[in-house]
């Protein structure tokens, strides 16, 4: 009997409705990386180890293949499997060190989690960033479960967005190369 009643129950689980991520669950997410954030500002560490501390927080809370295959646009549909896991990791590298070396300007600032709300098929969750000697300004995350685990696929500083500043400059980088996937993979590797 034992046996078959775990078998009903696990018929009962892998059957019924995935939760659906709700405000709470996307505003839990932000403060998840608001927090780390937050920690990798005030510690007394060298720009290099902030880096390496923004790439584990990129990694952790990110969409990464989305936002990757987003960044490289039409193309993305050109490459082969090889290269879309090729250009995934050398993008989160390079955006980690991107935008790593932007923690320097939030030293002695914060960051704080305002609201979140339902759009579509995902939800925005608005903060603010007080930077030293600068006017508050507004950080804005998307984020969405579609990867099957609540993760944050694009973000908004003061309304500029991270996913098509990001393409713009992918995009220039392969015409520059004549479109060499392979190529362009290799020199954002390089990028410091």
């Amino acid at each position: 009997m034992a046996p078959i009643m775990a078998l009903v129950m696990g018929v009962m689980i892998a059957t019924s409705p995935a939760q659906a991520l709700t405000d709470e669950g996307a505003k839990r997410l932000v403060d998840g990386i608001v927090g780390d954030i937050n920690k990798v500002i005030a510690a007394p560490t060298s720009e290099g180890q902030k880096i390496n501390d923004f790439q584990r927080i990129f990694n952790r809370y990110a969409d990464v293949p989305t936002i990757a295959r987003y960044t490289l646009g039409v193309d993305a549909r050109r490459a082969t499997p090889a290269q879309m896991k090729a250009f995934t990791d050398a993008f989160q590298i390079y955006v980690s060190r991107k935008y790593g070396k932007r923690f320097r300007e939030f030293i002695g600032g914060k960051i704080e989690v305002q609201a979140a709300r339902k759009v579509k098929n995902f939800h925005e969750v608005k903060t603010i960033a007080h930077l030293r000697g600068e006017s508050p300004f507004e950080v804005t995350f998307l984020v969405s479960d579609r990867s099957g685990q609540p993760k944050f696929f694009n973000m908004f500083i003061e309304g500029v967005n991270m996913l098509l500043t990001e393409r713009t400059e992918i995009g220039a980088m392969l015409d520059k190369r004549r479109g060499n996937i392979d190529q362009m993979i290799d020199d954002l590797r390089r990028l410091k």
